[in-house]
C-alpha cells in the first residue's frame, strides 16, 4: 500500500471528534484512537512495512512501549527480523519483577517504538528508565506525531524521533 493510501485509511478508521484528555493532559478536540489502526491486520501490516524502511542501521532490538507500541513493534519485527522487548511503565511487583521484558538489553542500541506521540512524556520516561539498566537509547519511532511539541522534548532528551506520519500529513491525505 502506498504512503499516502494508508494515510487515508489511518485516518478513516482512527479519526475521531469530540472531547478528550490528552495523556500531556491537555484537552484536544481531535484524536487518533490507535485501537481502531492497530486492531486491522490490513493497516498494521501497512504500517509496518513502511515503517520498517525507517528503522536506523545500528538497531539491536525493538523496544515497545505498553501498550500502544506493542502491536506496531510486533509486527514490525515480524517484518524485519529484529527482536522485540517489551517495556512496563513500571516494572511489575511480582514473578521477574522486570521493567523491560524479554532479551537482556545491558549495552544494547533500542529503538523506541510507540504509536502516537504527542508531548513525548512517556518515551523520555521510558528511554531513561531503558539507558537506567544499560541500554542505548538514541532514537524513537512513531506511526503518528501529533506534531505537539513532542519532536523537540525528545531531541533536548537526546532523542531522534521518527515518525511515520504526521498530524497534518494524516488531514491532508
Amino acid at each position: 500500500m502506498e504512503k499516502r493510501e494508508l494515510a487515508k485509511k489511518i485516518y478513516d478508521a482512527a479519526y475521531i471528534t469530540g472531547n478528550f484528555v490528552l495523556r500531556s493532559g491537555k484537552i484536544s478536540n481531535e484524536y487518533f484512537d490507535k485501537y481502531r489502526f492497530e486492531s486491522q491486520p490490513e493497516l498494521l501490516d501497512a504500517i509496518a512495512q513502511l515503517m520498517s524502511e525507517l528503522i536506523p542501521d545500528n538497531i539491536d532490538y525493538l523496544a515497545a512501549l505498553e501498550m500502544g507500541g506493542i502491536p506496531i513493534a510486533t509486527a514490525l519485527s515480524l517484518k524485519t527480523g529484529i527482536p522485540v522487548v517489551f517495556v512496563r511503565k513500571e516494572a511489575k511487583k511480582y514473578g521477574t519483577c522486570k521493567l523491560a521484558e524479554g532479551l537482556e538489553i545491558n549495552n544494547k542500541h533500542l529503538l523506541i517504538v510507540e504509536d502516537v506521540v504527542t508531548s513525548g512524556g512517556q518515551v523520555v520516561i521510558s528511554a531513561n528508565d531503558l539507558r537506567n539498566l544499560g541500554a542505548i537509547v538514541n532514537s524513537a519511532i512513531c506511526v503518528i506525531d501529533r506534531e505537539s511539541g513532542g519532536k523537540e522534548h525528545l531531541k533536548n532528551n537526546n532523542i531522534d524521533l521518527i515518525s511515520l506520519f504526521t498530524m497534518d500529513e494524516l488531514k491532508q491525505a
